[in-house]
């Protein structure tokens, strides 16, 4: 017999995000195979999976001990930063109204009923030019019904009833649409969130919900034609339709973070995204991040908006899948070049021995031990064998100057993914954790939870006075930097290393890596793997001779 819930505590919270992150990974190609609105381009159920996936990595970090509060928040602050496309956002409303109503305890019907009604003001707030027929519908349709009930109903009764209502909202969706109506589909992101209230009953009840599977009723490729429009020919030797795009221009999804703004400028924002594209989304979590999207022509123009709101993280851009590439010459059409399958791995590195290492786990190296322009590696995407490229930028080049390259590299037909790697040690744990054999969008997961997973800092030499956050360095001190702030100044360069050891080593670790410089003494390294051997024990140390030019050492702490 199974055990029906009558709240939603600690322990079930984490049940039922596990289990939403389960249930999109199993009905992922399903969901991305219906994804026609608003625009074709099959990633829905993958936005929606990896949402998910960075709220529970979030909710991992908040430790086993975390109550039903902590819980909540975790998973809001994780979706919010971690959203992927239109979807990703909405989603992540949903998870901050799960936040709010989770913040005096476990969740019952009235806080469930609370946090439906909270969820719909955050969409519509979010969301610039609601859509019938989309999440939002189903959204809708389940604060609807919870609404209906009294305070006194059960919690399983209450919860069935939802996800009874979402999949007959989710049914009459492609009545309410043109692109679904035309296609013979349902809305794919409201697919996704009916997913999601099934999750919860199977967390309260024990049972899953019999569904139907969808697909499309005949097999259908697309191609924008001349006029903005979408030829969709049926494979199976049917008539060709013609699919209006409202006159969207062929472009980007844009998708950044941005922090530290209130409610007043998120709402400016959206505005200004809005004059620039569509599809616009910008949902916060409830302590000053926020998380935008759009969908537009200029990328570049997108990013500048939330630089010049706040301070902005973890830009994506992501073309649209066109079988032409437009160059904006005089209506010059450049095919995009047949690319083999598989993927490259591109990686900034400075230093012989380092780029030893990066080649010998299967990287293609472009050296950087002088400062690069941007257009060396865009060329360097664009001449790699794979149409997928993901890129290990290790520090070298800006994020605005990555985000140009990017947009550019897509334009020539190129799917590229910029994994967060801020130094080279980084990027050597990321690349240990590459497997070739998995699919590209798990691969990229994996290896940036690896990198974000790897604390670094950096030994340099001062070349001239300045004051840092810890006093002031003379030229020819020793400097520490943990990740870019300086943290140390010392004279002896061996004292400001096992300082700085320390300190990465502080919040815990088990393997230090040591990437050696150019300028250190020849036993440098070495030194400096006995010091942690003695200090810290049960830390395993590996040396490298890296020879880069800048930094006498780098660390890498996992």
């Amino acid at each position: 017999m199974v055990d029906v819930l009558d709240s939603i505590d600690a322990a079930a919270l984490r049940r039922w995000a596990y289990r939403c992150v389960d249930s999109l990974t199993a009905r992922c190609d399903e969901i991305n195979a219906l994804n026609v609105f608003p625009i074709p381009d099959s990633d829905t159920g993958t936005n929606l999976m990896f949402t998910f996936r960075a709220a529970v990595e979030s909710m991992r970090e908040a430790g086993p001990a975390a109550d039903t509060r902590a819980i909540g928040r975790a998973l809001a602050v994780g979706a919010v930063a971690g959203a992927r496309g239109n979807s990703g956002v909405i989603l992540s409303q949903l998870l901050r109204a799960v936040a709010e109503a989770a913040a005096d305890g476990p969740l019952d019907t009235v806080s469930i009923q609370a946090m439906l009604r909270r969820a719909q003001v955050l969409v519509s707030d979010a969301v610039s030019v609601p859509v019938e027929g989309t999440m939002l519908t189903v959204l809708a349709a389940a604060d609807r019904d919870a609404a209906a009930h009294d305070a006194n109903v059960d919690l399983a009764a209450l919860v069935i009833d939802i996800a009874e209502a979402t999949a007959r909202a989710l049914d009459s969706t492609t009545d309410q649409l043109a692109e679904l109506r035309e296609a013979g589909v349902v809305d794919a992101g409201a697919l996704g969130l009916s997913v999601v209230f099934d999750a919860l009953v199977e967390v309260v009840t024990g049972r899953i919900p019999p569904r139907r599977r969808y697909r499309r009723p005949r097999d259908r490729t697309s191609a924008r034609a001349s006029d903005g429009s979408i030829s969709v020919h049926d494979c199976t030797g049917g008539p060709e339709t013609v699919v209006p795009t409202h006159g969207r221009p062929l472009g980007y999804e844009v998708v950044y973070v941005v922090h530290g703004i209130d409610d007043a400028q998120a709402t400016a924002l959206r505005a200004a995204l809005s004059d620039l594209g569509d599809s616009v989304v910008v949902a916060g979590d409830g302590s000053g991040a926020w998380s935008a999207h759009v969908h537009t022509a200029d990328p570049g123009g997108a990013v500048e908006l939330g630089i010049g709101t706040g301070a902005v993280r973890g830009v994506r851009i992501s073309c649209f899948g066109l079988v032409d590439v437009r160059s904006g010459v005089d209506g010059d059409t450049r095919r995009a070049p047949a690319l083999s399958v598989g993927r490259d791995i591109l990686a900034l590195v400075a230093g012989d021995g380092a780029a030893d290492l990066y080649v010998r786990e299967g990287a293609t190296v472009v050296r950087c031990d002088e400062p690069i322009d941007s257009s060396v590696l865009l060329r360097a995407i664009v001449a790699a064998k794979h149409r997928e490229v993901s890129v290990l930028p290790n520090g070298a080049l800006s994020a605005q100057e990555l985000v140009a390259v990017g947009a550019a590299a897509r334009a020539d037909g190129k799917d590229v993914v910029m994994l967060p790697c801020s130094a080279m040690v980084q990027g050597l744990a990321a690349l240990a954790v590459h497997d070739a054999g998995r699919a590209a969008v798990d691969d990229a997961f994996t290896m940036s939870e690896a990198a974000a997973g790897t604390r670094w800092g950096s030994l340099r030499i001062a070349r001239e006075r300045a004051l840092t956050w810890v006093g002031t360095c003379e030229p020819g001190d020793s400097i520490g930097l943990a990740g870019q702030e300086v943290v140390i100044v010392a004279a002896r360069p061996l004292d400001a290393g096992c300082r700085l050891l320390d300190q990465l080593l502080a919040t815990g670790g088990e393997m230090v890596t040591v990437l050696v410089g150019a300028l250190a003494s020849e036993d440098f390294g070495d030194r400096l793997a006995e010091y942690v051997t003695g200090a810290h024990p049960g830390v395993d140390v590996v040396v490298y001779a890296g020879g880069q030019p800048g930094d006498l050492v780098q660390f890498g702490v996992e």
